[in-house]
């Protein structure tokens, strides 16, 4: 497109949409063209409200003129189809996370894009984070030394309501729809982040729980895994935690160490500046960076700037999601991650 153009959007479910339609009307370059929710009354209420067209029918936003990107936001089980359709009719896409519950059901959206040749972006919103940047540099300028260890733990509540709510309701927690449950949806963003800084990780052991929720699948998660690196890690998750709740993440290395909780930094010690008193080392974050997912495809479009995260990059934590569960159903045993 050119530096010129107006990309157009279109968001598909209005409900966790809803915040990336705002965001559409809030982005130079950026215009909300129709938003499309299975509720009629919903829909119309949305598109009046955002002053846009309104529809029930996905392949009715899909096959619209005006729109360049379509943008699933549906649960997650429910995105390959509509990634796909979307792909077929021309259109980028974004999907919200995970991009998919299975790896298959990921590489066939990837296919799809690929033969179409359209962007096929996935919304790990944390990317775009200061904090969340200033730590990859970090990892990635070797500030830590050799990875060591990392430690994932979301401890977070949910009541029986929010199982059996949602549209359609009674989605979440389910296999077929979510993919998984304490991990798969309350801590995918922290998931993504974790491999996201540490590389690849190469094989799992894990053990599953349903201790309280009305759910098929967990409410608790503990796993250990393997980095191509070298360093091990940790994962602990669950939605049983009442009167509780943090998301932090943890990484050591030779040369220090780095903690964050609810996407802030609070720690950040490196052994070297200690030692010598050398200035302290801070990132670069470039100027202009996109901080949000449609500045992200707007840029991408326009002036052709790499995604934060394209379909390659989103698939990695659904392959960790799947081996962390055949672990599981195998009583424990080391599952390889298959990148």
């Amino acid at each position: 497109m050119s530096t010129t153009s107006t990309v157009g959007f279109g968001i598909i479910g209005t409900g966790m949409g809803g915040n990336r339609a705002r965001m559409t009307l809030a982005t130079e370059g950026a215009a909300l063209r129709a938003v499309c929710d299975l509720r009629a009354e919903t829909a119309q209420a949305r598109g009046e409200e955002w002053d846009c067209a309104w529809t029930t029918s996905p392949a009715e936003l899909m096959a619209r003129d005006d729109v360049d990107v379509v943008g699933v936001f549906t649960p997650s089980g429910t995105h390959g189809d509509l990634a796909i359709a979307a792909a077929e009719a021309g259109k980028h896409v974004i999907t919200t996370k995970p991009p998919e519950v299975t790896v298959a059901r990921v590489n066939a959206m990837a296919a799809a894009a690929r033969k179409a040749g359209v962007l096929l972006a996935v919304d790990y919103q944390s990317r775009y984070m200061d904090d969340m940047r200033r730590v990859k540099q970090a990892i990635d300028a070797g500030r830590l030394g050799r990875p060591l260890l990392a430690q994932l733990r979301v401890k977070a509540y949910r009541t029986a309501t929010y199982f059996t709510g949602g549209s359609p309701p009674g989605w979440r927690g389910t296999w077929r729809y979510d993919g998984g449950g304490s991990l798969a949806n309350q801590s995918i963003h922290e998931l993504d982040l974790l491999q996201w800084f540490m590389g690849p990780v190469v094989s799992v052991r894990a053990r599953t729980n349903v201790f309280k929720q009305p759910i098929e699948t967990e409410d608790t998660c503990q796993a250990w895994l393997n980095f191509a690196s070298g360093a091990w890690g940790t994962i602990e998750t669950t939605t049983i935690s009442y009167g509780q709740g943090d998301r932090t993440i943890e990484a050591q290395g030779t040369n220090g160490s780095i903690r964050l909780t609810d996407w802030r930094v609070q720690e950040w010690h490196f052994q070297d500046e200690a030692d010598d008193g050398s200035e302290t080392w801070e990132p670069d974050l470039p100027a202009g960076r996109p901080m949000n997912i449609i500045e992200d495809v707007v840029g991408a479009l326009r002036d052709g700037t790499p995604l934060a995260c394209p379909i390659e990059e989103g698939r990695k934590s659904v392959a960790i999601l799947e081996a962390i569960y055949a672990s599981a159903r195998a009583g424990g045993s080391e599952v390889r991650v298959w990148q």
